[in-house]
């Protein structure tokens, strides 16, 4: 039987900062934690709402809170961490150190799933912290490009840690002593694809380009595309992201007409940001439709954004169907 590298192990062998290891090492034993609350909702009594709303107007899950308590105590202790931000919390917690790094994170993104035992996961961003300062909400405000780390943890049938430091991306499976085991060393998106991941119930709102794009799908190997495609579809971004690294898709969250003055559903720092540098490096794609995910500047903290990821080939079919 092959031994598996381990994650202390894989990050030795990296070139990556030593500094930015810590905080990725920190993160992971917060994601192993994570995975075993997730596991135990039921029996510890913590699954339901928790009785009050997040800054993003959304019903809090009892999970939501305890996951970003674990995260963010983590970090707060992290010698590495100058300050972090919550998709959970309206504004940004420092910890009185200068240097070093932020960490921007969704502590359990897909939380509507959690009642139904359904795959959700943890989505961080690591980003430059300023150098002889205390960090302000200004100094998390930079363009996906500056990220020097970004990577999730999916809590399903396995958990698993997806990572990408200086270079290509690579996944770990946490085994039943804790550990985090290297098993999937050099993650590659496939360019093409026959599977879209879009919530369908939102149809009558997205604007008329995309429904032109998901018809072309729809109407299979007699429409204009001239294939047969299939759709996928979790409500939990971690999940249908992780399914599009490991097999290929095109995953669409586009802006819709229930909220006109917002640009999109997912938060630009938290979940657009990590996800967009993590399909990048696997080969793929990640655009608003217009332009490029990393290249948008951010201009608040808990900015929105429409997304579009996967396969690179279906990406440029998405924006050139919204271009038309």
């Amino acid at each position: 039987m092959t031994t598996l590298t381990d994650l202390a192990g894989y990050l030795a062998s990296e070139s990556a900062d030593e500094a930015v290891k810590e905080v990725v090492v920190v993160i992971a034993q917060a994601c192993a934690r994570i995975s075993r609350v997730v596991a135990s909702g039921a029996i510890l009594g913590n699954l339901g709402a928790a009785g009050q709303v997040n800054v993003q107007d959304e019903e809090q899950k009892k999970l939501d809170l305890i996951t970003n308590d674990i995260l963010s105590e983590a970090l707060q202790g992290c010698p590495a961490v100058a300050g972090l931000a919550s998709e959970e919390l309206e504004a940004i917690e420092t910890t009185g150190r200068q240097g070093g790094f932020l960490v921007t994170f969704d502590p359990l993104d897909g939380s509507s799933n959690i009642d139904v035992n359904v795959s959700v996961g943890t989505i961080f961003s690591i980003l430059p912290a300023p150098d002889g300062q205390i960090p302000t909400e200004a100094d998390f405000l930079l363009p996906g490009r500056r990220q020097v780390a970004a990577g999730y943890a999916v809590y399903g049938p396995q958990t698993m840690l997806v990572l990408t430091l200086s270079g290509g991306v690579v996944a770990f499976t946490l085994d039943a002593d804790g550990a985090w085991l290297l098993t999937h060393p050099n993650l590659a998106i496939a360019a093409d694809t026959a599977e879209f991941a879009i919530n369908m119930s939102n149809q009558r709102h997205w604007a008329e380009p995309v429904r032109r794009y998901i018809d072309g799908c729809l109407r299979g190997k007699d429409g204009p595309r001239g294939k047969n495609f299939n759709m996928r579809w979790v409500a939990s971004m971690v999940a249908d992201v992780h399914r599009i690294l490991m097999r290929g898709g095109v995953f669409l969250y586009p802006w819709d007409a229930r909220e006109p003055d917002r640009a999109g559903k997912l938060r630009l720092l938290y979940e657009a940001n990590p996800m967009a540098l993590i399909v990048e490096r696997a080969g793929g794609k990640a655009t608003d439709g217009q332009t490029a995910i990393l290249d948008l500047q951010p201009v608040k903290l808990h900015q929105r954004a429409p997304v579009v990821l996967g396969s690179a080939n279906e990406v440029d079919q998405v924006v050139a169907a919204t271009a038309a």
